[in-house]
């Protein structure tokens, strides 16, 4: 009898478990889900009917790879957009302001990559702003795009970000897990399956703001960029992107043709 009920009192306290579990995953897929809409409007993909597509990088600057992503976008004619964090541009001001004179965009992507739904609304609002500020004494953009560590999102998140008047961008494609180093030709795989018009893609030149080997990531630029060109499809930056979303047919904004000129007093090789 006693062990009856021993057995029982285990089987229901494993239930319990097993819910809380499943519940934990259920909120927390909510939360990094990038398609998700329930905190707060955010960018995931433009509706275009045309063959547009935002390349981006998240985690930099990472020197050499960032530099060698930026010199073969630049050569390829290629711009995308930079989701910086804040400590690696004090350390890299060099790269950020490479990124720029080569007609990239930039995004902030908070001071320590900090898991912003674990934070204080106070200590959200300093990992924000401090990136902001140290982005524009390097390189005098003031960027109104930012896109969460992680891509993890609530209420609070969402809402402080808007207050410091940021647009949140997400992604469409899922994310290739390029962090974890697999070949190049799995990365690209993992990206070229899933982008359609309008599409805005991740990849990821650093390591949540400190030094990492991307060279993985490097060679997996260079095949979709390849892929994508082949198929027909035009890169451009997510401001670009945006502003087409609201024009469309209209080419993009900005300069006609992507800037190749040399980049004058810079020596970064």
């Amino acid at each position: 009898m006693i062990a009856d009920r021993l057995k029982k009192y285990w089987r229901q306290i494993a239930a319990l478990v097993i819910a809380l579990a499943v519940l934990i995953a259920l909120v927390w897929y909510v939360v990094e889900n990038p398609v998700s809409q329930l905190f707060g409007p955010t960018v995931t993909q433009v509706p275009l009917h045309q063959k547009y597509v935002a390349l981006t990088f998240d985690d930099g600057p990472n020197p050499p790879y960032t530099n060698e992503i930026v010199d073969y976008l630049h050569a390829a004619r290629v711009p995308a957009t930079f989701f910086v964090v804040g400590m690696a541009v004090a350390r890299h001001p060099e790269v950020l302001r490479l990124e720029v004179a080569d007609g990239n965009a930039i995004g902030n992507h908070s001071w320590s990559h900090a898991h912003m739904v674990l934070e204080t609304r106070a200590h959200m609002r300093r990992q924000i702003a401090q990136t902001a500020d140290e982005i524009q004494a390097v390189s005098g953009v003031r960027t109104s795009l930012f896109r969460p560590p992680y891509g993890a999102r609530d209420f609070a998140v969402i809402g402080v970000a808007r207050s410091l008047g940021y647009q949140v961008i997400m992604w469409s494609v899922p994310l290739p897990r390029d962090w974890q180093n697999p070949p190049p030709q799995v990365i690209a795989a993992r990206v070229l399956g899933h982008v359609g018009d309008g599409s805005i893609i991740v990849l990821h030149d650093g390591n949540r703001g400190l030094p990492g080997d991307r060279s993985s990531t490097v060679a997996a630029t260079k095949l979709i960029v390849t892929a994508l060109r082949r198929e027909g499809f035009r890169f451009v930056t997510v401001p670009q992107l945006l502003q087409l979303g609201y024009r469309q047919g209209a080419a993009p904004p900005g300069p006609a043709e992507y800037d190749t000129t040399a980049r004058p007093g810079t020596d970064h090789r």
